[in-house]
């Protein structure tokens, strides 16, 4: 069951939103000059693997069939609620606020009671709907159909959450709910003029939610959109998935769905991660209460009234954008903007590459930045490993992976995103979180950047990684760290679930963990937060596009404008022993993530020469860490999957590189 109770608000996380106008600027990493490599022609155009999905979107007249259809069941129920329908691409196309609903909702407090962070923190509930809604549209594809309840059994800190698995490992996607963020600078905003007006990915108001009660939609099969209900006040997430829930919320959620239902053969209880089977809804049709066919008309201005959100949607309905097109932002590449024909590209809705393929931006720190023709050749090379994957997380059983892609450079600046037609919305934040995350934490700066923290929390997070590590010259460059290794000092837990051990040391303390509160990464941005919920309350301005109150290394650009990542599926990118950049990849499984980040760099530094991954002596992968009892644990580089390829019974196909 979900935890019901609420202590007091984090002092932390008012706190901290003050920070983000003391932010100060910085300088950018040295590097050794190598020879560029000669480029190598474009390779012969490839594709045809992957179908993309029939473009599908929601009329004015079907949203409205939704809200009318869970409005019935909050009736029922008796639980007046705040209703939000979103498109695949994180458009708000409605948001309803039913007579009697609760104006607010709060996140879990500290199992400890010292709140920190985004624990116990009140927020407007119509920003708890439009996350849920956003994250049963983000988390899902035509090949899976992911909840929040999904969301909040894949977060946690034992995978499967429940009493019985107290020492296992961390949820595959821990973290993750710190994404899509509101002050993200890759998201869209609502309210741009023109054609770019409805691109995506839109962000959302607290990332990815946890809570159940946002359910993905579908419209003839395809993924066309989400739903969130926020009516209990409670936002949070269940940390026993053996007993089966009578939520009110996650029922009013299916109700709404009646008719634009998740297919049943890719619900994510089809679906098995470790030999566990994934969670979609507690709620049946058969609990239901309410029958249906009430018209919108009948509730509109009785029952409630749709209502403007700040930032994210006016007081009307909308019909949402059909994913795939241009208005979308999210469409098939053309051949000059990329070989694969497979692959799907970020617009501005005009026609333009949001992220076209281009030579690396830190040529100020770095002797030899990436050139333009190691960056496609990385992408293609990449691409091509995703399109020869086996998928972790997608029906029917040896589907192709589908995933997003993302370099960088040292300055954190993309330098091209790719992803393959189908892949799930919320890989593309993520993956450039990653990318970001792997070559921060490599760069000779990322230490003296977070001293210079005006965050005394953030500060800390240094000395714990440098006394946990024994060793002082850590985050100055000596070690490479991809976010598998990250992830490994990122949890509240180490080694990852060992209770009993002590936390990571970019982890609040076990007694203080909750998903609210994972350690550095949320402190890093929960000024940011803060300041965006004030907004929501219309106490002050809305947080700037870029996230982290980290030193500029350009002109109004910081290395991690949309936050850190902490689960694995990023390597850094190295010419010879000096950092270049890094890659990321997220929307499948974290195993093939890792493999795609890893083999892309391997394959695409062997055609063009000159790049490719770290030199294995500084490897993260070569850190050993003393635990107190004498026990000794090395942290990780990758992890690639069994049997990888649906084109060859090859193993092992990371080892050696």
């Amino acid at each position: 069951m979900r935890n019901k109770s609420r202590l007091f608000h984090s002092v932390a996380f008012v706190a901290a939103a003050s920070l983000l106008l003391a932010s100060c600027g910085g300088g950018g990493g040295g590097g050794t000059p190598t020879p560029a490599p000669t480029p190598t022609p474009t390779p012969t155009p490839t594709g045809g693997l992957f179908t993309p999905p029939a473009a599908e979107s929601l009329s004015v007249t079907e949203v409205q069939t939704i809200l009318a259809n869970a409005i019935s069941e909050a009736q029922a129920r008796g639980l007046p609620s705040v209703i939000a329908v979103t498109d695949r691409v994180g458009n708000v196309l409605a948001v309803f606020r039913m007579n009697g609903a609760r104006a607010t909702a709060t996140t879990s407090p500290a199992p400890n009671g010292q709140n920190i962070d985004a624990q116990n923190v009140t927020f407007p509930a119509e920003g708890g709907a439009i996350a849920k809604a956003i994250t049963g549209a983000y988390l899902s594809s035509g090949g899976n159909a992911f909840s929040t309840r999904t969301a909040s059994q894949i977060v946690q800190e034992h995978f499967p959450p429940a009493p019985t698995t107290v020492g296992l490992e961390s949820g595959p996607l821990f973290g993750v709910q710190f994404s899509q963020l509101p002050c993200s600078d890759f998201s869209s905003r609502f309210g741009a003029a023109g054609n770019a007006a409805l691109i995506g990915p839109k962000r959302s108001p607290l990332g990815l939610a946890a809570d159940a009660g946002g359910l993905p939609l579908y419209k003839n099969g395809v993924l066309v959109g989400g739903i969130g209900v926020m009516g209990d006040g409670v936002y949070g997430s269940d940390p026993n998935i053996l007993d089966i829930e009578n939520d009110p919320e996650e029922f009013i959620a299916l109700a709404g769905t009646r008719g634009f239902e998740a297919p049943a053969a890719i619900t994510a209880d089809k679906i098995s991660v470790d030999g566990t089977t994934l969670r979609f809804s507690d709620a049946t049709f058969a609990g239901v209460m309410s029958s249906g066919g009430a018209s919108f008309a009948s509730f509109n201005g009785t029952a409630g009234n749709l209502v403007a959100v700040p930032g994210y949607s006016a007081a009307a309905v909308t019909a949402g954008i059909a994913y795939g097109t241009e208005a979308s932002g999210i469409r098939a590449s053309t051949p000059a903007e990329f070989s694969n024909r497979d692959a799907f590209i970020f617009t501005d809705g005009s026609g333009n590459n949001r992220y076209p393929i281009r030579a690396a931006t830190d040529g100020a720190a770095v002797a030899t930045p990436l050139s333009q023709a190691e960056v496609r050749a990385v992408l293609e090379e990449a691409f091509t490993v995703m399109s020869r994957a086996r998928a972790q997380i997608r029906k029917p059983l040896d589907s192709r992976a589908q995933v997003t892609i993302t370099v960088v450079d040292t300055f954190g600046t993309p330098l091209g995103m790719v992803r393959s037609p189908d892949a799930p919305i919320f890989g593309s934040d993520v993956s450039l979180q990653k990318a970001r995350t792997a070559a921060f934490f490599s760069n000779p700066n990322a230490g003296a950047e977070l001293s210079a923290n005006a965050s005394a929390d953030i500060r800390q997070f240094v000395t714990a990684v440098r006394t946990f590590l024994n060793n002082p010259a850590a985050l100055t460059g000596t070690i490479a760290f991809p976010d598998r290794a990250g992830g490994n000092l990122s949890r509240p837990y180490f080694p990852d679930g060992e209770v009993g051990r002590p936390n990571g040391p970019f982890s609040r303390p076990i007694a203080q963990f909750n998903p609210f509160s994972t350690g550095l990464q949320s402190a890093l941005i929960i000024g940011n937060l803060g300041q965006h919920v004030g907004f929501l309350q219309g106490a002050n301005p809305d947080t700037p596009a870029r996230c982290t109150t980290l030193p500029d290394v350009a002109a109004g650009q910081n290395r991690l404008q949309n936050g850190i990542q902490i689960f694995p599926g990023s390597v850094p990118i190295y010419r010879g022993s000096t950092l270049v950049g890094g890659i990321g990849v997220s929307g499948d499984g974290i195993d093939q993530d890792d493999m795609i980040s890893f083999l892309g760099t391997h394959n695409g530094g062997a055609r063009v020469g000159g790049i490719g991954n770290a030199p294995m002596a500084i490897r993260s992968d070569n850190v050993v860490v003393t635990l107190a009892d004498g026990k000794t644990v090395r942290l990780r580089y990758v992890g690639c999957p069994f049997a990888p390829f649906l084109d060859t019974n090859q193993q092992n196909v990371c080892q050696g590189l």
